[in-house]
């Protein structure tokens, strides 16, 4: 190859990269030089770009996490005559829900008119909260306040189905 087809085909890479290749004095030591800059600068190039691609995926996964809501399903089921202190606790517990980014989205008290069909024992009361994350809903299970009220909900409860999802 000349070398007039060489510095041709040098300034055509160089142009394609936006850099500036020496013209003047063309040697061999020279062209290495050149082309290790220009591959210096190249990958200097690729790794800012798959930084910043990665820095766009990171942040797509926080978007989409941010919109992750867990919910949570309660069937409770009561001891025989402790609706009243079951109701205590109620009371001071569905209110800490909102401390935690929480929310009390239906409570029913399910009857034998409203059961359709069946294949275990009707709970005394179903709750369907939503929580913005897992922490949250730990936060909320560890609260002090709801803590010194808890012997309420141990007197109270014979059993609880928890079932637990999210919103992806």
């Amino acid at each position: 190859m000349s070398s007039g087809r060489r510095a041709e085909l040098r300034s055509a890479v160089s142009y394609q990269f936006m850099f500036k290749v020496d013209k003047s004095n063309i040697n061999r030591k020279n062209f290495i030089t050149n082309l290790l800059v220009i591959l210096n600068k190249i990958y200097i190039l690729f790794f800012i770009f798959f930084i910043s691609t990665e820095l766009t995926i990171l942040s797509g996964i926080i978007e989409l996490t941010s919109f992750l809501m867990i919910y949570i399903t309660q069937l409770i089921y009561l001891k025989a005559g402790q609706e009243t202190i079951f109701h205590q606790f109620e009371d001071v517990a569905i209110p800490i829900i909102a401390r935690y980014n929480g929310k009390l989205l239906l409570r029913i008290r399910p009857t034998g008119e409203t059961i359709i069909e069946h294949n275990m024992d009707i709970p005394y009361e179903i709750h369907l909260v939503e929580f913005t994350s897992d922490q949250d809903f730990e936060n909320f299970k560890k609260d002090k306040e709801r803590e010194q009220f808890l012997h309420l909900k141990e007197q109270s409860i014979q059993a609880v189905l928890l079932i637990k999802g999210s919103s992806f």
